[in-house]
């Protein structure tokens, strides 16, 4: 039993994203596939880890170009055009927006050149996904 590591952090940071998950209405089959995601990525997994202690992101992992806060913006823009509010309105289910913003950042490592082609693009009325 004295070769075992544990590492305690992952368990929390499994069962708070289970509950950030819950809170921001995702169901947990989403928030496994993004669980996978930040188990396969060292850097990610200290993001989350930070959002968690912190509730702000720690903007040290880059893609692209691109950090953490870069995609939660992006994600909430693309809210407020879809909500056609022009602003960040308290109907904003924040805790779904830094999930989203996490998600995204597992897709662009995967794919940079597809996430980074709708980030430049922008959106309008007609193109926010």
């Amino acid at each position: 039993m004295s070769n075992i590591v544990y590492d305690a952090r992952k368990i929390k940071v499994f069962t708070a994203l289970q509950e950030l998950g819950e809170l921001a209405g995702e169901t947990p089959e989403r928030c496994g596939e993004l669980w996978s995601g930040l188990l396969a990525d060292d850097g990610l997994m200290e993001e989350m880890v930070y959002y968690l202690e912190h509730h702000c992101f720690l903007g040290k992992e880059v893609c692209e170009g691109y950090t953490l806060i870069d995609l939660f913006v992006w994600e909430m823009d693309i809210y407020n055009v879809i909500a056609d509010s022009g602003k960040n309105t308290d109907s904003c289910n924040k805790e779904l927006m830094v999930l989203r913003a996490f998600r995204s950042m597992v897709e662009m490592k995967k794919d940079p050149a597809h996430l980074k082609k709708r980030l430049s693009d922008g959106f309008g009325m007609d193109k926010y996904l």
